[in-house]
């Protein structure tokens, strides 16, 4: 497995976190329970990637579908968002972790705006794992907004049609700073991508476990890499 990331074959892993409320159900526990649990998972996550040297890793934390929810558990979920950004910040800083957050935040209280903007400035220095953060973020709203600043660009004639390619909007996405996609994780038995970075994993390797994600530990991280490694991965060609 070292070796694989070693040669760079794998540089960005990209999760898709599904599986804290059937966990609390399964459990018969609190709803708060099964996000307590799956931050737990998220810094075994974390600690995985750093000790495995991957560069960057990608974590969808909040949908915009997922304003659609009982509006309690949304405030639950703004509150832990809250406490992260609260507690974790020098965790960061320790060990090197730079943290954006790619999605549209400013539909967020501007409390929460503020500590995300304070949490991406105070790692802004940090050349070890790169951490993004998808809050509010769709795959296709990210499409929307690149295609609209293409548009401006044309009506300001400072592109023309013409030259339009698939760099042109790359370059104008939300997530236009991240590097490719090599493997996407989706926990919690869904086979589904919904809506997460549909441009950005066209050749992505896409992994899935019956693992909820309050469970996913090091040993799962590792099966995911291991079927990974066994891939022949052809880019279209």
């Amino acid at each position: 497995m070292q070796s694989i990331i070693k040669k760079n074959l794998l540089r960005h892993v990209a999760i898709i976190m599904d599986g804290n409320r059937r966990w609390a159900k399964n459990k018969g526990k609190f709803l708060t329970l099964g996000y307590k649990a799956g931050i737990k998972a998220i810094h075994r996550t974390i600690n995985f990637a750093i000790l495995n040297k991957i560069e960057m890793l990608t974590l969808y934390a909040f949908s915009r579908e997922n304003w659609y929810r009982p509006i309690s558990e949304i405030k639950l979920l703004m509150k832990f968002f809250l406490k992260i950004l609260d507690n974790d910040i020098n965790n960061f800083n320790k060990n090197n972790i730079r943290l954006k957050f790619i999605g549209d935040t400013t539909s967020f209280n501007s409390i929460l705006q503020k500590k995300i903007k304070l949490a991406e400035k105070s790692t802004m220095y940090n050349d070890g794992l790169i951490l993004n953060i998808a809050a509010n973020y769709g795959g296709r709203w990210d499409i929307i907004e690149g295609i609209k600043k293409i548009i401006k660009k044309v009506e300001l004639k400072f592109l023309h049609i013409d030259e339009i390619q698939e760099s042109t909007l790359e370059n104008l996405l939300n997530t236009k700073d991240l590097i490719p996609v090599d493997l996407v994780i989706r926990t919690g038995g869904e086979y589904r991508i919904s809506n997460f970075l549909i441009w950005q994993i066209a050749y992505s390797e896409l992994y899935f476990t019956d693992v909820l994600w309050p469970d996913f530990n090091d040993f799962t991280f590792k099966s995911a890499i291991e079927s990974f490694a066994k891939r022949k991965r052809r880019f279209g060609s």
